[in-house]
């Protein structure tokens, strides 16, 4: 992996890192041994002892994703649920924790169940909201949970700010950078002390592995702990799926922008239709997060865009039944185009509208899209 000079992100993910396995392949193997033999002295040769710990797989997709997020050191795991949840196992009972009204849906529903069974203790601040934020908190606070882009919302924290605040009574600051990856965002530049991926989601690009990831800024009592859990709980990634996810990592900087790009121009044509009351995207200058997202995202403002109809909940089954390029299925950060029903699938479980559709651009045409949403809402 040594090289004479440093080299740009786009670079280092399009060669993974320069890494080459000792037959000298261009791509790195698949390991799937469970064990590891040791050497004479007892010693492991590179550390690894057993998967549930390490795996050599893991150490190309571990080192270019630290690389990338401008970390000391990654953390994969079996799912983005998985890392999310080893954060809050490092956390000491009873622990106070702050989190935006406005976040992936099944990590604040988990959240909620800690809380009920007192494991936390909770409070959910509007998202982006750093007058309510720093009102919340407390001498005691642990945690503060930021996502932003928020899904499905799109609501935007200004990092640096929220991060800065949550320092001032010691609290560690984690960051959901699913929606921007380290293409759009650098969180731990901005003042984050950990970062969390839904792997399975634009990291990945093919909705072909479901895993997570941890970034640290530095390796502390805290990180420390991280590791621990990691390989005790066992949420581990298989061999197979990081080698996958690594294969989809190395057209990041081409698949990010254009799916932002995508989600821009069709954010901008649902904003000027007559049959859509709003839109929910930062891309979008009216958008109350749009000057924060433009300062401190760079190169385009995410795949996602959600809107609401104008005629209601009423015609969203008949829309997206309209629908032949997005495909009616849960999950975001694919090559192809999705829709779902947010506000049904959510329920009153959450503050999203009942008539909220989200859409997850890929990387089709998008002109191709426009058209697709333009004869659905035409004929809902």
């Amino acid at each position: 992996m040594s090289r004479r000079r440093p080299a740009a992100p786009a670079t280092d993910a399009a060669r993974a890192l320069g890494w080459l396995d000792p037959s000298r392949g261009l791509v790195p193997p698949i390991q799937v041994s469970a064990s590891y033999v040791r050497e004479a002295d007892g010693s492991y040769r590179d550390g690894h002892s057993y998967t549930r710990d390490r795996n050599p797989g893991y150490d190309p997709c571990e080192a270019l994703l630290a690389r990338l997020e401008g970390g000391c050191e990654a953390l994969l795991f079996a799912s983005g649920m998985a890392a999310g949840s080893t954060v809050f196992e490092t956390l000491a009972p009873g622990a106070h924790v702050i989190a935006p009204e406005s976040m992936y849906w099944t990590l604040r529903f988990w959240m909620r169940d800690l809380a009920a069974r007192d494991r936390i203790e909770l409070e959910f601040v509007p998202t982006g909201d750093l007058g309510r934020l720093e009102a919340a908190l407390r001498p005691d606070t642990a945690l503060v949970w930021i996502e932003t882009p928020s899904n499905p919302t799109c609501a935007i924290t200004d990092i640096a700010a929220a991060c800065a605040l949550a320092h001032t009574v010691g609290a560690r600051a984690v960051v959901d950078n699913t929606l921007a990856t380290p293409v759009l965002t650098r969180p731990l530049e901005l003042g984050a002390d950990w970062v969390m991926h839904s792997a399975s989601k634009q990291l990945n690009g093919h909705s072909d592995v479901v895993a997570g990831a941890l970034v640290t800024r530095e390796v502390d009592a805290g990180w420390e702990r991280v590791r621990h859990e990691r390989a005790y709980r066992g949420a581990i990634l298989g061999p197979f799926e990081a080698w996958l996810l690594l294969r989809g990592m190395r057209t990041l900087f081409l698949r990010v922008p254009a799916a932002a790009r995508g989600a821009s121009r069709i954010a901008e044509f649902l904003d000027s239709h007559p049959a859509v009351s709003e839109v929910c995207h930062p891309g979008l200058p009216a958008h109350p997060g749009h000057a924060i997202a433009a300062g401190q995202m760079d190169g385009g403002f995410g795949p996602l865009v959600s809107f609401r109809p104008r005629r209601g909940a009423a015609c969203v089954r008949s829309l997206i039944d309209r629908l032949e390029l997005f495909a009616d299925a849960t999950s975001l950060g694919g090559v192809e185009s999705l829709v779902e029903w947010r506000g049904q699938l959510e329920g009153g479980t959450s503050s999203v509208p009942e008539d909220l559709v989200r859409l997850s651009v890929g990387i089709e045409a998008p002109d191709d899209l426009i058209t697709d949403l333009r004869l659905a809402l035409e004929n809902a």
